[in-house]
């Protein structure tokens, strides 16, 4: 993939049978997380508030989400079937993208990044 400057050169430079999908992730994920602002890091999307909430990728066979997840036990849980072996999260591109499991991802890692922002500004 040639250097990407947004989110839109990245879907745009993406095979045309997954930009529907990334576009609706995208939507998805600024939905769930109004306040967070869109960057390309790592040569990936990702949404950013007081620090990186979470990338996601087009892969030959997937879209991968990063990084792993954790905090809330029902989510793993759901989530459980598409993690790989470091814990980030494939969604296989021949089977439904489960973006209301995406939505949650996203509200659950803006809430973690909200309570860490919180606890780093404390007075001591």
């Amino acid at each position: 993939m040639k250097q990407v400057t947004g989110i839109d050169d990245y879907i745009a430079a993406s095979p045309a049978e997954v930009r529907p999908i990334l576009r609706k992730i995208r939507r998805t994920i600024r939905s769930a997380a109004p306040k967070a602002t869109e960057v390309i890091s790592y040569r990936m999307p990702a949404f950013k508030l007081n620090g990186i909430l979470l990338y996601f990728a087009a892969f030959k066979a997937h879209i991968g989400i990063f990084p792993p997840v954790a905090g809330d036990a029902s989510l793993e849980k759901a989530l459980a079937p598409f993690r790989g072996p470091k814990g980030n999260l494939k969604f296989p591109l021949d089977r439904p993208i489960p973006y209301g499991l995406i939505s949650r991802i996203a509200r659950l890692r803006a809430k973690q990044d909200r309570l860490r922002a919180a606890t780093r500004r404390k007075p001591s």
